[in-house]
């Protein structure tokens, strides 16, 4: 039986080491801490500073910025789950007379509300709350920049109408809400608001110096579902381990793994970047690694938490400068590096606990017209097809009905695959959104769309 390395191995654990030392003597930060997930648990952490003698650990607290903002998404999919709303739903209905209410709450979530990327002057992040205690105040006079759903623009105060709409739906304050519903069945002891002992102090860094200057610690207000958090490398870990897997005390795999589809349209730059948005969670494509997560930025703090789900690996970097070390790159790096030098061990293959002949009678080649396509019966239940041989469209489908199976993802997710059987009860072909399959190239025994030449297949001559 193979056994498993639960810890990483003392090259891996040097190479995360060294990743942080170069960022936080390059990035020139006063400190930055950092951790690793694999297999749903804390693996490594680790900390450079440039105080001798004071080693931050996974229990010192950091502000987080915007990475509250997926936090903000978990609370509001909790809602959608409940029947409290709908995505589609626009903000109107539930949170009236904001100006931006035609927005719908996907779009909101996705940041294709339309809306404009920062409150009104002055700048929200170094400034106090007070400032803006009415939902009206965190909204220019024209809040639809863009129509709404048309383009990808960040936009900070649709959080903070976000935080307003569980605030109006729950009927109690956003980070009470967040408290009870998320952080406490998590365990995120470390997380909230307001920073509680130990936590870092947040400084600006001289761009042209070895010189510091602190950051005033402001709270948030109407803008705190935005980014006015404060975490630890231990909570984040946690928490990257729960938007993988689900915890269906807050919320299930199958809305976790929304949040993680894209769901906005992403703008050229970063189609050439291999960028996108789901919903709260940025989705990056770093050399071929598909990685979701979010990074934070706030006067005196940088944040980044990065996970991929096919190597089952996640990483938190947190920092005190409000410029420097490109913490969202160092995230990625710590979970290239783990990934790459112990490659996840895949679950031993398993056959189905049942087989039914009617379904196993699909399996095997199909052509569509004539390329070639396998279909398979995986032990999840589920139906594969895909092209034999290159790229193509693919996808895998969840049986729907007697003899139907709901698509699940790519050019066919949500489209009907169903068996055509004869009068004897035979297959026909395969019908999936109106492409016939066949058993052999242009079947002349299937009723093919268009029909099949009577004189069938023939050469030059």
């Amino acid at each position: 039986m193979t056994t498993f390395q639960e810890e990483l191995l003392p090259g891996t654990r040097r190479a995360l080491a060294h990743r942080i030392a170069v960022a936080q003597a390059e990035g020139r930060t006063p400190s930055l801490v950092a951790a690793v997930v694999r297999d749903g648990r804390a693996v490594w952490h680790g900390a450079r500073t440039s105080i001798d003698g004071h080693g931050p650990d996974e229990t010192v607290q950091y502000r987080i910025g915007s990475i509250t903002k997926t936090f903000t998404a978990v609370l509001v999919l909790r809602l959608r789950d409940e029947g409290a709303l709908d995505l589609e739903d626009p903000l109107e209905k539930h949170l009236p007379g904001t100006g931006a209410g035609e927005a719908t709450i996907a779009q909101l979530l996705a940041h294709t509300g339309g809306l404009a990327a920062e409150t009104p002057g002055p700048w929200w992040e170094r400034t106090p709350g007070t400032l803006r205690p009415e939902l009206a105040d965190v909204l220019v006079d024209q809040p639809l920049l863009h129509p709404a759903g048309r383009r990808f623009h960040y936009s900070n105060p649709g959080y903070g109408l976000l935080g307003a709409l569980v605030e109006q739906i729950r009927t109690a304050p956003w980070h009470e809400v967040l408290r009870r519903e998320v952080l406490e069945p998590l365990g995120l002891s470390r997380t909230g608001i307001r920073p509680e002992h130990p936590h870092a102090g947040g400084w600006a860094v001289h761009p042209w110096a070895d010189a510091m200057l602190p950051e005033p610690l402001e709270d948030f207000g109407r803008m705190a579902a935005a980014g006015q958090l404060w975490s630890t490398t231990g909570d984040l870990a946690r928490f990257a381990a729960f938007l993988v897997r689900g915890d269906d005390r807050v919320l299930g795999a199958e809305s976790l793994r929304e949040m993680r589809t894209p769901a906005a349209p992403a703008e050229l730059t970063d189609q050439v970047d291999g960028s996108g948005y789901g919903l709260g969670l940025r989705i990056e494509n770093q050399d071929g690694r598909l990685l979701v997560g979010h990074s934070g930025s706030v006067p005196g703090f940088l944040a980044s938490l990065m996970l991929s789900v096919a190597d089952d690996v996640a990483a938190v970097v947190l920092t005190n400068c409000t410029s420097g070390p490109a913490v969202s790159s160092v995230a990625s790096d710590l979970v290239r590096i783990v990934s790459e030098a112990e490659p996840r061990i895949p679950e031993p293959w398993r056959p189905l606990r049942e087989v039914d002949p009617s379904v196993l009678e699909l399996a095997g080649q199909w052509y569509w017209g004539t390329t070639p396509f396998a279909l398979r019966l995986t032990a999840d239940g589920l139906l594969s097809l895909g092209p034999l041989t290159g790229g193509g469209r693919r996808s895998r489908f969840r049986q729907d009905g007697e003899g139907t199976w709901k698509g699940l993802e790519g050019y066919f997710a949500g489209e009907t695959l169903r068996a055509v059987r004869r009068p004897d009860g035979t297959v026909d072909h395969l019908d999936l959104g109106s492409f016939v399959f066949t058993r052999r190239p242009y079947d002349d025994r299937t009723d093919v769309p268009g029909g099949v030449d009577p004189d069938g297949w023939r050469g030059i001559g």
